[in-house]
């Protein structure tokens, strides 16, 4: 290695810690989660109150837990339980899809569309 490789080496890193803290710091926390069953909205979601809900899915009972601001299914009837399997989400624009129980659970972008069209 030369010097040249090292430079390169350090620029490169340089470029990926600049990218990782511009994507980091350019998330939004939800405020709200949608839940759907069938395309259907069942039930609105404050994030700040810390509670479980239970939503009738396809496969019956889905559990859903709030927890310092994210969400997550923590129960659910599903062959390989692949939705509880998904964990918390909390960024806008994140969900969850539960096909089995035809459940998702979508936090919705927070941002305000400024563009006139």
């Amino acid at each position: 290695m030369n010097k040249n490789d090292i430079k390169l080496i350090i620029i490169i890193l340089i470029i990926i810690i600049i990218l990782f803290l511009i994507y980091f710091l350019n998330t939004n926390k939800a405020n709200m989660a949608y839940v759907y069953y069938e395309n259907d909205l069942i039930l609105t979601i404050d994030l700040s109150n810390d509670e479980i809900y239970e939503v009738n899915g396809e496969n019956g009972i889905v559990k859903i837990e709030v927890l310092n601001n994210q969400i997550r299914v923590i129960e659910e009837n599903s062959p390989r339980h692949l939705c509880s399997k998904q964990g918390f989400i909390s960024n806008s624009g994140q969900s969850i899809i539960c096909l089995p129980n035809k459940i998702i659970i979508e936090l919705p972008n927070t941002e305000i569309d400024t563009e006139v069209s």
